[in-house]
């Protein structure tokens, strides 16, 4: 299957795209969950489009909202099937959007939020999305981070925030991938947010910010 076109925020200077940010929404969610990041963070990069694309399948077992991939299992084996097939879809996408736009690698960004961040980590780093210019994944983490080393394609910048009150994907989630990273040379900034359940605050959202432009902005 492959990911629908979802809400699309800029540039907001008027201005050709000079990068392209895709926002990638948890478990039970769609595209309009994240695309409000996008006004925050235009303000760091103007001249960006924001895209939050919804996931390509229905969600399982509920009347609304749409999965990257399905939780019903969750086996090690199925989990890094499903993020993997949720990975090469949201690549086609991206790489739609790139050749449309006339853009490099490098100018693009993936932010992700849960199932979405679990997403964004397997595209950028093994291959699905090449050479992004940064992965930016909240109150997530990575599937098969054992196999890491093994089949790393890029090495992009990596930002992982996380609240240590989460209780849906619990905060050891980021902690093992931020392990994981750091062993395999990427190099990864984690931020642990005390008190924070399953969301996002301003202190995280400012770091993405400031990554964003440290890899997309202008001088």
């Amino acid at each position: 299957m492959d990911v629908q076109d979802g809400p699309r925020f800029g540039p907001a200077s008027g201005a050709t795209p000079d990068a392209l940010v895709v926002l990638v929404h948890g478990f039970g969610a769609d595209g309009n969950d994240l695309i409000d990041l996008a006004a925050v963070w235009a303000e760091v990069l103007p001249d960006a489009l924001f895209v939050a694309p919804h996931a390509p399948e229905p969600c399982d077992g509920a009347p609304f909202g749409r999965q990257w991939f399905p939780l019903w299992d969750r086996s090690a084996a199925h989990l890094e099937a499903g993020v993997a097939g949720a990975a090469t879809a949201l690549g086609r996408f991206v790489a739609a959007e790139s050749a449309r736009l006339g853009l490099a690698h490098d100018r693009v960004a993936l932010m992700g939020f849960s199932q979405g961040a679990m997403t964004v980590l397997e595209a950028g780093l093994r291959g699905a999305v090449p050479d992004p210019a940064c992965i930016l994944a909240y109150s997530g983490g990575m599937i098969g981070t054992a196999a890491l080393a093994d089949r790393l394609a890029a090495k992009p910048a990596v930002l992982l925030v996380h609240g240590e009150a989460d209780g849906v994907v619990p905060v050891a989630a980021s902690r093992m991938a931020e392990a994981a990273l750091q062993e395999a040379g990427v190099p990864v900034r984690a931020l642990y947010r005390p008190g924070l359940d399953h969301g996002l605050d301003e202190v995280g959202l400012a770091a993405g910010a400031e990554v964003l432009r440290r890899v997309l902005g202008g001088p």
